[in-house]
């Protein structure tokens, strides 16, 4: 039955990939809690067909407990979000990539926790990336190893903040998102990161040691087609550029935080990013040699040249390549149980 005020609304922003649109329902309907809902909105894909299908096939079954809704225009990834968050319903938003899939138990997870703790803007989670099947975890992304609290203010900021750059699984508090509702950052890829940086400045975070979701390895980027995107990225393809851009983006948006709400997280949220720049240096790894140093250089440029994990990075995908620097890195987290903590990262503190 549909629950008349769910606690969390799961949402999740579709484009193209009907394929993998029912799997991650299945994932969601599963679950051993009963106070949520489900809305999909489609951003006007050229697969739109394919997904109403299946959407409104899910919808009719679970009246009320499901919704599916279609953008007239193509709003694009941020827009989109912004959307889902006015058309949701619950306390909490709980949002999903359209290929994820949602671990057992993860939203009486997240339920808990925000009635645990007082005034809580932002649940982060922990994932794991699979290929192929769900079985063929990956590497697993579990920040901390412990259930953490994390009090409002700039250090929680910058903990949070490029922690919750993959969309999947983040949790935000709705009414609140709603008040920093705004087109500005529109085709960075990035307003999630946006609304945590506000959230955090007033209201607190928790941290989850538990897998919530997993995220699906392999899918094609198909980021590029709206209009506030265009120019920025390409359909299909990661390039420089874009890579480049996504950066900036992140930049931008906690430089625009600390000026509007006087907090002071941009030189410390610069650090973070660099002491883990190994995926935004990975990711263009693969080009020519002297594509990659070029690239390497814009990005230190950004800030990052005075960071020594830059260069450590840099150094061993150049001498080993990305595969064998991923296997190593993909053993240390896992002798660990979790990711290793480098330079200053604040852990939180107590209610």
């Amino acid at each position: 039955m549909p629950t008349v005020n769910p606690k969390i609304s799961v949402c999740i922003p579709a484009y193209n990939r009907p394929e993998v649109l029912s799997p991650l329902l299945n994932s969601i309907l599963s679950q051993d809690f009963t106070h949520f809902e489900i809305i999909i909105c489609e951003d006007n894909s050229l697969r739109r067909a394919e997904i109403a299908a299946i959407a409104r096939k899910y919808a009719e079954k679970f009246p009320g407990l499901v919704r599916y809704l279609e953008n007239e225009t193509n709003l694009g990834y941020d827009g989109n979000l912004r959307n889902l968050i006015t058309l949701a319903k619950g306390e909490y938003c709980l949002f999903m990539g359209n290929d994820d899939l949602m671990c057992p138990g993860a939203l009486a997870k997240v339920a808990s926790a925000v009635e645990r703790y007082n005034n809580v803007g932002v649940v982060l989670r922990s994932y794991a990336s699979f290929e192929g099947t769900p079985e063929d975890i990956v590497q697993t992304f579990r920040y901390f190893d412990k259930e953490l609290f994390f009090p409002a203010g700039p250090q929680t900021v910058v903990t949070f903040y490029r922690r919750s750059v993959v969309i999947s699984g983040m949790v935000i508090h709705r009414q609140e998102a709603l008040k920093y509702s705004t087109d500005r950052f529109d085709g960075t890829l990035l307003y999630q990161l946006y609304l945590v940086a506000n959230l955090l400045t007033k209201m607190n975070g928790v941290s989850l040691p538990d897998i919530l979701v997993l995220y699906r390895n392999g899918g094609v980027p198909d980021f590029g087609n709206s209009e506030k995107e265009k120019g920025k990225f390409v359909p299909k393809v990661q390039t420089p550029e874009s890579s480049l851009t996504f950066i900036k983006g992140m930049l931008e948006i906690a430089r625009f935080v600390e000026t509007t709400r006087k907090v002071p997280i941009y030189k410390n949220i610069v650090r973070d990013i660099g002491n883990y720049s190994y995926p935004i240096l990975s990711i263009q790894s693969g080009q020519p040699v002297s594509v990659f140093m070029s690239y390497s250089c814009r990005l230190a440029r950004m800030g990052f040249w005075r960071n020594k994990m830059f260069y450590v990075y840099f150094f061993l995908l150049l001498v080993l390549g990305a595969r064998r620097v991923d296997k190593m890195i993909g053993y240390i987290k896992a002798r660990l149980g979790h990711t290793p903590s480098l330079g200053k990262v604040y852990r939180g503190g107590s209610l």
